[in-house]
């Protein structure tokens, strides 16, 4: 049952909403002894997803009472809950050979998204209606939603906007509609299931049009070259297209039977995203024939494709922020939408300091931790001891920081609603830059004491000179007296291990090119940069999350910037995805006997 395309979110009782996911729709066929995976035109997948399989076999007890089944959903690679990432699933899906598989497999894991139960234990159930089937389903994937770490069944919501306003935020894909009463039927012979995609809407110039075909190709200015972006037809009116055809055949140079335009016809398309250099799906919007065509630029693609909220009014996108990279404003908005699901999860219900620098990285900067009279009714005020303080709770108000010139964010230990701390941290501060390897040595280290305590621990750095490992706790586990006594406990086990190497000393000038462990910062009232948070250097280096693996001597701070920790996180994943839940799970009875006794 395939979903069909509409502009328009159908409404009313009778409808749910999903996520819709950019990857590949498979049906999943389970039996106690056999897993098998097809995709929409029943290609065997099962070769290709090989971790999909095995997650299967290892939950084959869960669902055995179930079996044989038949699950209708999708393979993706998830950058977040709500975004997917096509190009990593189709460089899968083209793979071959099983030793790339994988590897691939082992780096960025597919996960199989379950939407729909086709059959169980061995009966057919497309008679049944779509909440009967999806109650079923539920069932099997239990309360926690999953079987497996890449086995999750997709939820549905009864409240369209809301669904929508998290898949903007998210980047995601789209949405698609459904009716509850539907029963599952073969391709587009119906009406009860249509999908919305979440475009973003980007300008470019018309250079090339092929009669072969009818397409046009979209292209725009990248330093002062016109560079293609790919090739569009679909969604042009027919007057328009005539009229842009017969301007293309009367003005136009053939050549190779393409007829060429120097850039002056604009337009704007929609498109999923850019794909390798190249717009994915794109489609006419409209024509915009009073748009200058050296408006049609590489950075303000990157605006366009960023999807800005429409709540902020962004100014200066052009101001250069920092020079030495050629970095504007307009580059730091654009790494704040992108980066804002991974950013967001560690401001909420956090007072919130930052730093900002309204001239970029080299102009004057200042602190700022109280709410400003002029800010926006959607910024979150929290007031404490009479001052209104803020917080940063989501994308609007992410994007209106950023907007003002907020370069750095600093958060405390502790949400707003607690006494305790959340989280444990060690600052491994060296001298400089150059003796960075000192902080990678410390942090191989203290990885070693915290897993002999059986703790799970995150790192990231520090974006300046040094890094800064994490604990997650659960919530109320420990107060600050007792993180207190462990972090200088543990402090003062690191500096004695090599006192020539590591100092817990307080004064800078009796610390000499010893690295200083920095305990005493994790404190109430205390703040430490918030992970993904830019930082007001030349070099536009970023407070960066890693995988401990990461953590060896060729790794040097200055390796993640904002231009290119996007793509880092896409490509590799996000290192501190699964934070929030480590910390709910952290086991502490080893670190509480220590220090209570």
């Amino acid at each position: 049952m395939k979903p069909i395309a509409s502009e328009h979110v159908p409404t009313g009782d009778d409808w749910v909403y999903e996520v819709k996911y950019d990857g590949f729709r498979c049906v999943l066929d389970w039996e106690k002894d056999s897993v098998r995976l097809f995709s929409r035109n029943g290609t065997d997948l099962s070769a290709n997803f090989p971790e999909i399989v095995e997650m299967c076999k290892a939950n084959v007890q869960r669902v055995e009472a179930y079996l044989p089944l038949k699950m209708d959903g999708e393979l993706a690679v998830l950058n977040n809950a709500y975004q997917a990432n096509f190009g990593l699933i189709q460089k899968r899906g083209r793979s071959k050979k099983r030793d790339v598989i994988q590897e691939q497999a082992a780096a960025r894991p597919a996960s199989f998204m379950a939407f729909d139960l086709l059959s169980c234990e061995g009966a057919s159930l497309i008679e049944q209606t779509f909440d009967q089937r999806k109650t079923k389903l539920a069932a099997i994937f239990g309360d926690r939603h999953n079987l497996g770490e890449r086995m999750h069944y997709v939820d549905f919501s009864e409240d369209a906007d809301a669904l929508w306003a998290t898949i903007f935020d998210h980047k995601g894909e789209g949405m698609v509609a459904k009716r509850k009463d539907s029963r599952y039927q073969s391709e587009k012979q119906h009406h009860d299931w249509f999908k919305i995609k979440n475009w973003r809407t980007i300008q470019g110039f018309l250079t090339c049009y092929d009669p072969k075909n009818d397409y046009f190709t979209v292209s725009i200015y990248r330093d002062s070259e016109v560079w293609e972006l790919g090739r569009c037809k679909n969604r042009l009116d027919e007057a328009s297209f005539t009229a842009l055809r017969d301007l293309f055949l009367a003005k136009g140079t053939k050549e190779k039977d393409v007829y060429h335009l120097p850039p002056a016809i604009c337009a704007e398309i929609h498109t999923l995203d850019l794909l390798s250099g190249e717009l994915r799906e794109p489609e006419f919007s409209q024509l915009v024939p009073e748009k200058a065509a050296d408006a049609c630029t590489w950075r303000q693609l990157q605006l366009d494709l960023a999807m800005l909220p429409e709540s902020i009014g962004v100014t200066n996108t052009d101001k250069m922020f920092w020079p030495s990279r050629e970095l504007t404003k307009g580059n730091l908005l654009a790494y704040m939408r992108e980066m804002a699901p991974y950013m967001l999860p560690f401001l909420n219900e956090r007072l919130l300091t930052i730093i900002r620098c309204p001239d970029g990285a080299r102009g004057e900067s200042f602190f700022q931790k109280h709410l400003p009279d002029y800010a926006p009714d959607f910024i979150k005020g929290v007031e404490r001891d009479g001052e209104m303080h803020f917080v940063c709770h989501d994308l609007d108000s992410l994007i209106w920081f950023a907007n003002h010139g907020t370069l750095e964010y600093h958060i405390p230990f502790q949400t707003i609603d607690s006494s305790k701390p959340c989280e444990i941290v060690f600052d491994l501060d060296p001298p400089d830059r150059e003796r960075f390897s000192l902080a990678v040595e410390a942090a191989g280290l203290l990885k070693q004491i915290l897993d002999d305590l059986q703790l799970t621990s995150f790192v990231k750095t520090s974006g300046g000179k040094g890094l800064q490992v994490h604990i997650p706790l659960p919530a109320n586990s420990m107060t600050y007296e007792e993180t207190g006594v462990f972090t200088q406990a543990i402090a003062w086990t690191l500096e004695k291990s090599n006192p020539d190497l590591f100092t817990t000393e307080r004064f800078k000038n009796k610390r000499g090119d010893r690295l200083y462990v920095d305990y005493l910062q994790h404190g109430e009232g205390k703040t430490l940069v918030a992970p993904y948070s830019p930082r007001k250097r030349k070099d536009a280096t970023v407070a960066a999350p890693l995988f401990w693996d990461e953590v060896r001597n060729d790794l040097r701070p200055d390796l993640f910037r904002i231009e290119n920790v996007v793509e880092r996180v896409q490509t590799v994943g996000c290192p501190f995805a699964g934070y929030f839940v480590a910390g709910e799970q952290q086991v502490l009875d080893n670190v509480l006997k220590m220090i209570r006794g």
